[in-house]
């Protein structure tokens, strides 16, 4: 058994090189993780303030495809005061160990060693960039030491149907919080004994003890077979040997949280989905909601004056239903409805 406290010292690592190609043309000029969302955030302000807000104040991102958007927006938002050494790094690729860029994202975590080394953590917790969800980490990390486990992953329940879409976890029949089997995409996937129409698929975070996971990414780049990638390669390692563990983000609990919107997670990794996450924010009960002001999500205060809407003459009126509007934008004789305007937006129509 690991001799940790019950207060560890933690680094995050945010895996923010996404390219998002299958959001084009919204990742022409950026990384995925830079694109805009919900009007006045982007996708990484969701990461990183479920990241703060579990308490872990010392954050490392690891970028690299289009990145000058993604860390000029980390630059102006994620300032933490350094008092006590808190901070949001931005860190590219930097070929610290030969003349190649990342090629998987264990690969950047190898090649990022050296954050290790100036931090000295006990853990490590590693998370995407471009999802959007609300997740207490803190409480997946005391599972990790209670467990004793080589890694942890976070999984989300999701309908069998679409099991050919993850890595999907099958748990040990004996100990359910062991995986038993990674499958990646399977066709034939099995339900879990509790809900057989549900699989539990991986959200991409994982939690480590900072030995381990230096130990793992060392002895992965050196395996010429490996594709170096975190889901693909080095949790099919732990359950090789017994020692993956699956934290159920249906357990995680979140203050201000409503039952509507309890373990809400959604990848938006193409258009169809980024556009109903949106519609998810903008229904009349949020099916997920950004007024929880005990889980805040955090972003730039662009300096925007107020929403305005103008006009209130017959046929000529400006107005916006079920919909979001920005600070900076101007509603000016036309109609919005089932929207989300983003900052600085204007809308001029002809009158009705």
């Amino acid at each position: 058994m690991r001799r940790l406290t019950r207060n560890p010292k933690v680094l995050a690592i945010v895996l923010a090189g996404g390219e998002g190609k299958r959001l084009m043309p919204l990742t022409a000029d950026r990384a995925k993780p830079a694109v805009p969302f919900g009007g006045i955030y982007r996708l990484i302000d969701f990461a990183l303030s479920n990241v703060v807000n579990s308490g872990y104040l010392k954050v490392v991102v690891l970028t690299q495809y289009k990145s000058h958007s993604l860390d000029r927006h980390i630059a102006r938002t994620w300032r933490m005061s350094n008092l006590l050494g808190n901070y949001v790094a931005p860190i590219p690729a930097q070929q610290r160990m030969g003349k190649q860029w990342y090629m998987g994202s264990a690969d950047a975590i190898y090649q990022s060693l050296n954050t290790l080394d100036d931090e000295k953590p006990d853990i490590v917790v590693v998370v995407g960039a471009d999802h959007v969800y609300r997740m207490d980490f803190h409480q997946m990390v005391d599972q990790h030491i209670e467990t004793d486990a080589g890694i942890t992953v976070a999984a989300i329940r999701q309908p069998i149907s679409l099991a050919d879409q993850f890595g999907v976890i099958e748990v040990d029949e004996s100990d359910v919080r062991r995986i038993g089997r990674w499958r990646e995409k399977p066709t034939d996937a099995k339900g879990l004994p509790s809900s057989p129409n549900e699989v539990l698929a991986s959200m991409g975070n994982y939690v480590f003890d900072a030995d381990v996971l230096r130990d793992v990414v060392v002895k992965d780049s050196e395996d010429d077979e490996s594709s170096h990638d975190m889901g693909g390669d080095i949790v099919p390692a732990f359950v090789e040997r017994g020692e993956g563990y699956v934290y159920d983000f249906n357990d995680n609990v979140i203050p201000g949280a409503t039952d509507r919107d309890r373990a809400y997670w959604r990848d938006v990794g193409t258009l169809d989905s980024y556009y109903d996450a949106h519609m998810d924010l903008i229904a009349i009960h949020p099916i997920f909601n950004l007024y929880n002001y005990d889980w805040p999500i955090y972003t730039s205060d662009t300096g925007n004056p107020p929403a305005k809407f103008v006009h209130n003459e017959t046929g000529r009126l400006g107005e916006a239903i079920n919909s979001a509007v920005s600070p900076g934008a101007v509603i000016s004789g036309a109609r919005v409805e089932g929207s989300v305007i983003s900052p600085g937006c204007g809308s001029t129509a002809t009158p009705r």
